[in-house]
């Protein structure tokens, strides 16, 4: 874990809870914070399909959240970028982001 990735929680854990209520199911909410969770303990995405498999989550998360009209593209891609930060390495890109 280094600076860089706890930061990217910090903006996560900070969406969540801006945005949350208001805009986010109690199970999205759930969703988001185990991925960032996921994430920030994994020492390698090769390695750790549990952070493989929440990065999949989110981009189907956002994805849904930007075709249903409930979040605009900017705010679905600015929370998956932060989730990918949050963990060791960067795979290519999200598609949702």
């Amino acid at each position: 874990m280094n600076a860089e990735r706890t930061h990217a929680y910090r903006r996560v854990i900070q969406t969540v809870n801006a945005l949350g209520p208001s805009k986010l199911l109690d199970e999205e909410q759930d969703r988001i914070r185990s991925a960032a969770d996921s994430l920030i303990f994994s020492d390698g995405l090769s390695e750790d399909i549990a952070a493989r498999e929440a990065l999949d989550d989110i981009e189907r998360l956002c994805s849904a959240l930007v075709e249903s009209g409930r979040w605009q593209q900017s705010t679905a891609s600015r929370l998956a970028g932060d989730v990918l930060e949050c963990g060791p390495g960067h795979p290519a890109a999200l598609r949702a982001a």
